[in-house]
């Protein structure tokens, strides 16, 4: 019984994290959200009894595809730098 409730929470997180990865308007917090879904999804993979397929998951899911998508962001010109630096306002994110 226990373990039909960690998995029925588990996958409501994944949901919560999957619908906060789509409405974020910064790249950033989408791009964890989605490593926050990969991390839940390899929890719910070993819960199966599937302990290769979680860590294939936690390797190309977590680590590897959420280090790609922060360094792609890290290298790319942010869409409201140019926006501040237009009007001479001050981010209030800086």
């Amino acid at each position: 019984m226990i373990y039909l409730i960690l998995i029925f929470f588990l996958l409501i997180l994944m949901l919560g994290a999957a619908v906060y990865a789509v409405v974020q308007k910064d790249l950033l917090y989408a791009v964890i959200a989605t490593g926050v879904i990969s991390l839940v999804l390899t929890a719910i993979f070993y819960m199966l009894q599937a302990p290769d397929v979680a860590l294939t998951e936690a390797a190309i899911g977590v680590a590897l595809t959420t280090i790609i998508f922060l360094i792609t962001i890290r290298n790319t010109k942010r869409y409201e730098d140019d926006y501040n630096k237009k009007d001479n306002l001050k981010s209030p994110l800086k």
